[in-house]
């Protein structure tokens, strides 16, 4: 018998909600994956998130993290500043309209709900979240010939 490794089941949130006039959409709505893989998930947003002022531009984009039963916790903000104690596998790339969330070497206690929020206007986003499950893996056997 052979075993699949095992899959962690990443849920994100697929946010398509208005925030003042600035839409977000988050792709893929959902993944499955192994331990060590690279993990990207992408916002994109109907309108410019970039602020600028007295000569410097800020990328107005946060990403959270959020497991069962807890608060969302901030990873990214600024859409490239890693939030203190979020570990260095977690990283923020992007501007303008188009971000992205990459875990570089996902562990398994990286599994939970992923989100981007915008904070260019307001209300801020409205996090609309639904609940998907993902498939257990099944172990394959082979017969002996």
């Amino acid at each position: 018998m052979v075993s699949l490794p095992p899959l962690l089941c990443l849920v994100v949130l697929w946010v398509q909600g208005s925030s003042g006039q600035i839409v977000l959409t988050q792709t893929p709505e959902s993944l499955a994956v192994s331990p060590g893989d690279r993990v990207t998930i992408k916002c994109k947003a109907s309108s410019s998130l970039t602020y600028s002022v007295f000569g410097s531009s800020y990328e107005l984009l946060a990403w959270y993290q959020q497991k069962p039963g807890q608060a969302p916790k901030l990873l990214i903000y600024l859409g490239s500043t890693r939030q203190s104690g979020v570990p260095a596998r977690f990283s923020g790339s992007g501007s303008g309209t188009d971000f992205t969330l990459t875990i570089s070497s996902v562990e398994a206690e990286d599994a939970g709900d992923y989100y981007c929020q915008q904070d260019k206007s307001s209300p801020h986003t409205v996090i609309q979240t639904h609940t998907k499950t993902c498939p257990a893996a099944q172990p394959s056997t082979t017969a002996a010939s």
